[in-house]
C-alpha cells in the first residue's frame, strides 16, 4: 500500500457497526472507556471455544487439550506481536489491574526500600495510584505527583525538573481514561532511565487506539485489559523485559507455575509461566486474539483518525452551548469529559440514558484528578470504531435537553 493508499484508507469512515450485536438501532453507546462492546468475530471465537474445541490447556496428553494449548500459546504470541514484545515477556493476568498489583508486589515490593521514592501524574486512574501506595507504606518509599499542563496533560517538563536519583519507579497512564490525553511515552521513559528508574506504562485506554511498540517506547512494563480492546472481560496482559520477570518472585501459588513441589521445598517455573498460577482463562485469551485480528483488519491508524474526528465534532458542538466546560486537550485520543453549570453529572447521565444515548458519569475512578480539574464529577463521552456523526448528534441533543429541563 502507498502512503496516498494509506491516506485515503484512514480518511474513509468506518461502517462496522453492523459487527456489534448488542449496539441495537437508535442506541448510541459512548462508553467505550469504560468496556467496548464485542464485534462478531470476537463473541464466535469465544462461542467456538467453549462449544466445539474446549479442553484444558498444559496439561492433557489427549489431542483436544494438545489443540487447545496451541491456540493459547498461538495467542500469546499474537499478543507479543500486536505489541512489538517477545512471547515469553507476555503474562495473562485477569486484568490491567491485576499486572500493575503484579509489578507492585513482586518487582516495586521486592527492589524498594525506605528512602526510595515513586513518581506517579496527577491524571492516573486509582489502580495507577493504589497498588504504589501500599507498596510504599511497607517499605517506606515516598510518591511524588507530576502535575499537569494547562490543556491537561501530564507536564514531561515538570517531570524532568522532579526527577532525582532517589525515584526508582514511575508509573503513567499512556492515555488518559478521563482527559484522553496522550503521553509522549518514549521520553517519559528516557526521562525516567536517565536517573535509573523503571517505568510501568499503563495502556488501557491507548491500545484500542494507537500502534504501541513497547521496544520503540524503550518501557521496561506495560499493561492493559483485554475488555477495552473489544475482547472478554476478566483478562489482562502484563508485558515485561525478560530480564525484570525473571528476575521476580511469583505473585501467586499453585497450579502451573511451578517446577517441582516437594513439602521440603518448591522450585517454580520461568516466566511467564511463573505469574499464571491455576486455570487459565483460556477461552477469553482466545477472545482476544480474535479481538486483535479485528482491531488490526481495520487498522489502528484508521482506528485513530476516525475517533480523532469525532472528538472535534463533540468538542465543536459542546463548545457552542455556554453552560458546558470541556476538559482535556483539542486531539484529545476518543474521550471528551465535561460538565454543565448547575447540573450534576448523574443527572446528565440519566437524562441522556432516557434519549437512548449511554455515557459515563462519575469520578471515573481518578478523584485525585477530579481535585485537581476542581470538580467532583465529570460527564465523558468516549467513542469506538463503532461509533459515527449521528451518535455525537444524538448526544448534542440530549445535552441541549439536558439545558432546557435544568433551566
Amino acid at each position: 500500500m502507498t502512503q496516498a493508499d494509506a491516506t485515503l484508507t484512514a480518511a474513509r469512515p468506518l461502517d462496522v457497526l453492523a459487527d456489534f450485536p448488542a449496539i441495537p438501532a437508535g442506541w448510541a453507546y459512548l462508553d467505550t472507556a469504560a468496556t467496548a462492546q464485542k464485534p462478531r468475530p470476537v463473541i464466535d471465537a469465544i462461542t467456538r471455544g467453549y462449544d466445539t474445541t474446549y479442553a484444558t490447556v498444559h496439561r492433557g496428553v489427549y489431542q483436544r487439550s494438545a489443540d487447545m494449548t496451541l491456540a493459547y500459546e498461538a495467542a500469546r504470541r499474537r499478543v507479543a506481536g500486536f505489541i512489538g514484545g517477545q512471547e515469553e515477556e507476555i503474562v495473562f493476568v485477569r486484568g490491567a489491574t491485576e499486572a500493575i498489583n503484579l509489578v507492585a508486589q513482586c518487582w516495586a515490593g521486592t527492589q524498594l526500600k525506605a528512602g526510595d521514592r515513586i513518581l506517579l501524574s496527577a491524571l492516573e486512574h486509582h489502580s495507577n495510584i493504589v497498588p504504589w501506595q501500599m507498596v510504599a507504606e511497607r517499605v517506606g518509599a515516598a510518591i511524588d505527583v507530576v502535575p499537569l499542563t494547562e490543556d491537561h496533560r501530564i507536564d514531561l517538563d515538570a517531570m524532568a525538573a522532579m526527577l532525582t536519583p532517589a525515584h526508582k519507579l514511575v508509573a503513567l497512564g499512556h492515555v488518559s481514561n478521563v482527559l484522553g490525553s496522550v503521553l509522549d511515552a518514549k521520553r517519559a521513559a528516557a526521562l525516567a532511565h536517565g536517573v535509573g528508574a523503571k517505568i510501568l506504562i499503563d495502556g488501557c485506554q491507548a491500545v484500542p487506539r494507537l500502534p504501541v511498540d513497547v521496544v520503540d517506547l524503550d518501557c521496561d512494563f506495560y499493561v492493559f485489559s483485554a475488555h477495552k480492546l473489544y475482547g472478554p472481560t476478566g483478562l489482562g496482559v502484563l508485558w515485561g523485559r525478560a530480564e525484570l520477570l525473571d528476575a521476580m518472585p511469583p505473585y501467586q501459588g499453585g497450579g502451573s507455575m511451578i517446577d517441582r513441589v516437594t513439602f521440603a521445598k518448591t522450585t517454580y517455573a520461568p516466566a511467564p509461566t511463573r505469574f499464571e498460577a491455576g486455570t487459565p482463562h483460556i477461552v477469553g485469551v482466545l477472545g482476544l486474539h480474535a479481538a486483535i485480528d479485528y482491531v488490526e483488519g481495520i487498522g489502528l491508524e484508521r482506528i485513530h483518525a476516525h475517533e480523532t474526528a469525532l472528538v472535534r465534532e463533540t468538542r465543536a458542538a459542546l463548545s457552542a452551548i455556554n453552560s458546558v466546560r470541556l476538559f482535556g486537550p483539542e486531539d484529545s485520543a476518543g474521550i471528551v469529559s465535561f460538565v454543565i453549570q448547575g447540573v450534576h453529572p448523574h443527572d446528565i447521565g440519566t437524562i441522556l440514558d432516557e434519549a437512548k444515548v449511554a455515557i459515563r458519569a462519575g469520578h471515573h475512578c481518578a478523584q485525585p484528578l477530579m481535585e485537581t480539574l476542581g470538580v467532583e464529577a465529570t460527564a465523558r463521552a468516549s467513542f469506538g470504531v463503532y461509533n459515527g456523526p449521528a451518535d455525537v448528534e444524538a448526544l448534542a441533543r440530549g445535552i441541549e435537553r439536558v439545558g432546557r429541563i435544568f433551566g
